[in-house]
């Protein structure tokens, strides 16, 4: 049996959910989320609380109530609070902006990268090298965070690019940390 799965998640007063042909709908104060429910897993709700059971006993339904409990405990979450992500440019002249819902960032390129909010995503930036992806979708959430940093991935070097907030890049020795340990 899943140590998670079994859990009960609390609904919080401001937040109503349903089931409805197998899909749980989860509606708060920030919008609204929804997600099918897998065959292997049985979800109730009861005295203010989501139960997520296995159907049967199985390695796979095990595995698949941990993560249908761990998906409606997000979906719970993102409607009453939110998340958010932090990315960072470091670079010399690496710099980021907000313009009629697009983000355009300057990496170092030809060109300025210009990326698309999709629906329920929203970019602030501040600082013009701090940029924070925020929305209720936490798997959206991080899906465009990555989107980001892929535009220019942090280099081992300098350490020059877009990374995650707290992230920290391991740095490598350029070509002069090789001739000083000591060869011929």
């Amino acid at each position: 049996m899943s140590r998670i799965g079994k859990l009960p998640i609390k609904i919080p007063q401001n937040v109503t959910v349903s089931l409805e042909h197998g899909k749980i709908k989860v509606v708060g104060p920030k919008g609204e989320l929804s997600r099918p429910i897998v065959p292997e897993v049985e979800v109730l709700i009861e005295d203010g609380q989501i139960l997520v059971s296995q159907k049967m006993e199985s390695k796979t339904s095990s595995g698949m109530q941990g993560l249908m409990r761990t998906l409606i405990a997000n979906m719970v979450e993102g409607v009453t609070n939110g998340f958010n992500r932090g990315l960072e440019l470091s670079g010399v002249g690496f710099r980021a902006a907000v313009t009629s819902g697009k983000l355009v960032l300057n990496v170092g390129y030809s060109h300025p990268v210009e990326i698309t909010a999709p629906e329920g995503i929203n970019f602030n930036v501040s600082e013009n090298t701090k940029i924070t992806v925020s929305g209720i979708n936490k798997e959206l959430v991080g899906e465009m965070a990555a989107k980001i940093r892929n535009v220019r991935r942090p280099e081992p070097y300098k350490g020059k690019g877009i990374k995650y907030q707290g992230e920290v890049i391991r740095r490598k020795a350029g070509k002069a940390g090789k001739v000083a340990g000591g060869g011929k």
